[in-house]
């Protein structure tokens, strides 16, 4: 809506005051001789200023479609829910909160003043206060230069899931995470895109429609899906806006920051839409392999597999999130000095959304058909290490007995069992986590995903189960046998023993009685098994090629 004339003069005031703080980094409560320049970072709704070790966020006097700070009063109360949603996950980084002071301007400039929130006068103006990082520490820049590894994914996905279960779960008296309320904002993405695009990208006209007909249709066909989730309790209090720009790497761990305060019902969401927004950034950044791995540990640790029915639609909609961003950038007469590059943006993040939909070849993306691939050996053979390897780069979910078993018995995946009376690894039990495996690889094949089960499946009763399941879902099925000498797999278990903290507890005697009792493959088995030697690195690609 058109801003009014006591808004726009707010927005004059507020930024004039911005920037004379620029000027006075006295304000901060600084020697001017201890501090660098003042710095100021806009975005579209706040400036943020970084004086020395900390960084303070002003919200903009505006009143937009999907937020209204259009009074000192309404800005307090962002200022106030951005504090506590953010607390949630990055304490150390959310200091309190300020306001700004200004005092009287005769002749001379006016003097502006920070001062803790409970000591300031009425109508100062309120700020959060933040402990500053360095832009290097986002995790977006640190991709990009290569700096992010395998382990940091891991805590990554690990931080997410224990937020994830910690959230508040909406109740069932609101709307939040109704099929409506999850229909809307991608609505609302694809109508804001019809102009720019038509405007700047004409040539992409085509593929924003295939991708609305998609996003309609697929809508209305998870209607009942997002309402079942929803009553199951995987509608949570969520971060709302997690791409690579709002996580750090803060002592090379990742931490979740810059939370949705302004609009309850988009951070109200299911926690896939959640994870979506990392699995399609981690893509369009270039590194599927990341998004994968990323996606298998958070499944690890949550166990929500049946969340992979509505990944891809909140993963296009997540790509239509920031194609739409982009284009806020674009000079609709394409002649500011950044418009072709907003337009490059937009049209890199359109092709990847359809990339979700289906609807082009995909930076992320699955094997087609889906296929069940049943990862066979002995402990120590490899068949975690290589399996998830061979998932993150292929595009599968990775499905973990050991990961499995403990989640029947309540535990976490590196707890150890020892005070589970009668222990886990009876043959009852080894049964129903032979049964939990072989419901998840059915819901997940029905996603349209590939799956790989990571279990010994020495057994020939066991193997059967996943062969009829194959059968039983017309997919294609094969074996991936992972194998060393005897002494080999006795020294990775003893020193995977060692060093603690997995999932696996099996020891050198479990792995001996397996040797003793093992099933070898029969005829029809072999048929569809490669053989994986793990003595040696693993090429997948000329695997897989033969």
């Amino acid at each position: 809506m058109p801003p009014s004339a006591d808004l726009s003069a707010q927005f004059a005031t507020a930024e004039q005051r911005v920037r004379m703080l620029l000027q006075q980094p006295q304000a901060f409560s600084y020697p001017a001789d201890l501090m660098g320049p003042v710095e100021c970072i806009e975005t579209h709704i706040s400036w943020v200023l970084l004086a020395g070790d900390f960084a303070y966020k002003f919200k903009k006097p505006l009143q937009l479609d999907f937020l209204d700070f259009s009074t000192q009063a309404l800005r307090h109360v962002a200022c106030e829910e951005e504090l506590r949603i953010n607390r949630r996950t990055a304490p150390g980084l959310y200091l309190g909160l300020v306001g700004l002071v200004a005092g009287a301007a005769e002749d001379a400039p006016a003097t502006l003043r920070l001062v803790q929130w409970q000591d300031a006068p009425p109508g100062a103006e309120p700020a959060v206060w933040m402990r500053r990082f360095a832009q290097a520490a986002l995790l977006a820049t640190a991709l990009d230069e290569q700096r992010v590894s395998p382990a940091q994914i891991d805590q990554l996905a690990r931080h997410v899931a224990q937020f994830h279960a910690a959230a508040a779960v909406a109740a069932g008296a609101n709307s939040w995470g109704s099929a409506a309320a999850v229909q809307a904002p991608v609505d609302d993405c694809l109508a804001a895109l019809h102009t720019p695009v038509a405007g700047a990208l004409p040539g992409q006209e085509p593929l924003l429609a295939q991708v609305t007909s998609w996003c309609q249709h697929e809508g209305q066909a998870l209607a009942p899906t997002f309402e079942a989730r929803r009553a199951a309790g995987w509608v949570r209090e969520c971060h709302g806006d997690l791409h690579l720009a709002n996580i750090a790497l803060i002592d090379g761990e990742a931490q979740l920051f810059d939370a949705l305060e302004f609009s309850p019902a988009l951070r109200w969401i299911d926690c896939v839409a959640d994870i979506a927004f990392v699995v399609m950034d981690l893509a369009a950044h270039g590194r599927a392999d990341l998004a994968w791995r990323f996606l298998n540990r958070w499944l690890e640790h949550t166990g929500d597999y049946a969340g992979l029915a509505v990944l891809r639609y909140y993963g296009c909609y997540r790509a239509l999130v920031r194609a739409r961003v982009a284009a806020l950038r674009m000079d609709p007469t394409g002649d500011g000095s950044g418009s072709g590059h907003a337009a490059q943006t937009v049209e890199g993040y359109l092709e990847l959304a359809a990339g979700f939909a289906g609807q082009r070849p995909a930076r992320w993306s699955t094997p087609c058909p889906a296929t069940l691939w049943l990862a066979h050996g002995f402990s120590g053979a490899g068949k975690s290490t290589h399996a998830l390897a061979l998932a993150c780069q292929r595009g599968m979910v990775r499905m973990r007995a050991d990961v499995e078993r403990k989640r029947l018995f309540g535990l976490a995946p590196d707890a150890a069992s020892d005070g589970i009376p009668g222990g886990i690894y009876t043959a009852e039990a080894t049964l129903r986590t032979h049964q939990r495996l072989a419901q998840v690889a059915r819901e997940v094949l029905a996603a349209g995903y590939s799956v790989i089960v990571d279990a010994t499946l020495l057994d020939r009763d066991a193997r059967a189960l996943f062969l009829e399941l194959a059968a039983a879902a017309q997919v294609p099925c094969h074996i991936l046998s992972f194998e060393a000498p005897l002494p080999v797999l006795r020294e990775r278990v003893r020193q995977r023993a060692l060093a603690g903290g997995g999932a696996s507890e099996a020891d050198v005697a479990v792995l001996d009685a397996q040797w003793a009792r093992a099933h070898p493959l029969q005829p029809h088995e072999e048929a569809i098994t490669l053989h994986v030697d793990t003595t040696v690195p693993v090429d997948w690609d000329r695997l897989l090629s033969h």
